[in-house]
């Protein structure tokens, strides 16, 4: 989501580097170019005047500490008001109420308040191990019922199955099916419109009076730029927001809402949608998305992913069964990109590294987010012999193969060599682990590594 502004700011502060100090001139240089990226990332005007005070309020007179360079300050600087603009620290949803309580999600028609609302739920049952009750209350829009109807019934959640007549009476049935059938989470689906109106406002006001929400959260779509500013003012000033969740924020929007949402509203933004998938929802931490427009990355998130979505306890079979020169087969290889589809693909994951890896990781042909489907594809058309024996596909076999997988037989001749590769990467680790390994990479490695 934040590419562009990645590259802007990245450009601007490397008008520092080689500067002895910081100073005046340099400060209101860089900071030109800064304020250009900000309104170019859709940050509205009021929130980029307050940023660039503060930045250079906090730049000027800064001392260089020894083992920095004027553009590691600056960018210490960047990086601690733009997590300030964005919110400090981190806030999780606020469960604590006598049940059922009840969450409200308001926003725009198309921003994926629908799909949240089955995301928090998912999110609600699996970490807070609550009983959650769907509602929509969006009469207007074909097929919305079904369709939080059909998502409740995919993340294991209770639906209030009543469609019949006005919104408001739709979310006091629900409200009292909730407290009827103990449930300790009610979720509440509101409709949208294309644009802001009175008749939205009014609707959302007389269904939050109705049910009494113990959380209000604003569904804004991170690629509706100023629109998002809008609506998120009307939004504030029509309901007691208490959050913010930010949508579609894989898409390639310029970023410029999670800086000006929060700053509008005075409330912090709560999750970060990352796609369609169910699971796709993740807690908004603006240390981390700030390092990440800076192209620092978030590392960190990464392994926290890494350790929620990877199956451990088949990781530590695969590392056991190479530890013990048992080999690494088409399994093997299948389960890891399997694994690393199931964390968003590779390109969410590559969004998560620092700047300088992404850039290398995406040059290449194997961190392609089709290549990785199209091997899956030819590992399911082997059979499970092949699998496990890959020295028996021959010429016969590999157009077979690639028939079934629908792909060349190029494809299925370059997968096999790169697989040979990695299994003789594998067969290092089991005749002495990483030091063995470096042994026999011998001159290819820096001087001093594997000693």
């Amino acid at each position: 989501m934040f590419d562009a502004l990645t590259q802007r700011l990245g450009a601007a502060v490397d008008t520092l580097r080689g500067r002895g100090r910081l100073t005046d001139e340099n400060i209101s240089d860089t900071l030109r170019q800064v304020r250009m990226a900000l309104l170019e990332a859709d940050v509205a005007l009021p929130v980029v005047k307050s940023f660039i005070a503060s930045v250079k309020e906090r730049a000027l007179g800064a001392e260089v500490a020894k083992s920095l360079t004027p553009g590691q300050v600056f960018i210490k600087i960047l990086h601690d008001e733009l997590a300030r603009t964005m919110g400090e620290g981190t806030r999780a949803l606020d469960l604590r109420a006598e049940p059922p309580v009840v969450v409200l999600l308001a926003g725009l028609q198309g921003t994926g308040k629908t799909t949240t609302a089955a995301k928090l739920a998912r999110l609600i049952r699996e970490q807070y191990k609550k009983r959650v009750l769907l509602v929509s209350c969006d009469v207007y829009r074909p097929a919305a019922i079904t369709q939080l109807e059909r998502l409740a019934s995919q993340v294991g959640v209770g639906f209030a199955a009543e469609s019949s007549g006005a919104p408001v009476a739709i979310a006091a049935a629900a409200l009292a099916q909730a407290r009827r059938e103990l449930y300790d989470v009610l979720l509440v689906d509101t409709a949208g419109r294309l644009h802001v109106d009175e008749e939205m406002m009014r609707e959302a006001q007389a269904i939050a009076k109705a049910v009494l929400p113990h959380e209000t959260l604003f569904v804004v779509d991170s690629m509706a730029g100023q629109d998002a500013v809008n609506a998120a003012r009307a939004f504030s000033a029509a309901l007691e927001l208490t959050g913010i969740v930010l949508t579609k924020a894989d898409g390639d929007a310029r970023g410029g809402a999670a800086l000006s949402v929060r700053a509008v509203t005075g409330k912090p933004i709560l999750y970060l949608g990352l796609g369609e998938k169910v699971d796709a929802l993740e807690p908004f931490h603006p240390d981390r998305v700030a390092a990440r427009i800076l192209g620092m990355g978030d590392v960190v998130g990464l392994v926290e992913q890494v350790q929620s979505q990877v199956d451990q306890d088949k990781a530590q079979a695969l590392a056991t069964k190479i530890a013990k020169g048992k080999g690494f087969d088409f399994f093997d290889l299948r389960e890891q990109l399997q694994q690393i589809e199931a964390m968003g693909g590779l390109s969410a994951v590559i969004d998560k590294l620092p700047a300088q890896l992404a850039q290398a990781a995406s040059g290449s042909s194997q961190f392609s987010e089709r290549d990785a489907k199209r091997k899956i594809a030819i590992i399911n058309s082997m059979t499970p012999r092949e699998r496990r024996r890959p020295e028996l596909i021959d010429g016969s076999r590999r157009r077979r193969i690639a028939a079934g997988a629908g792909v060349q037989v190029q494809d299925v001749n370059r997968l096999l060599k790169e697989f040979l590769q990695m299994q003789k990467v594998m067969k290092q680790f089991s005749k002495g682990g990483i030091r063995g390994l470096m042994r026999r990479l011998g001159p290819r490695l820096p001087p001093g590594m594997g000693r």
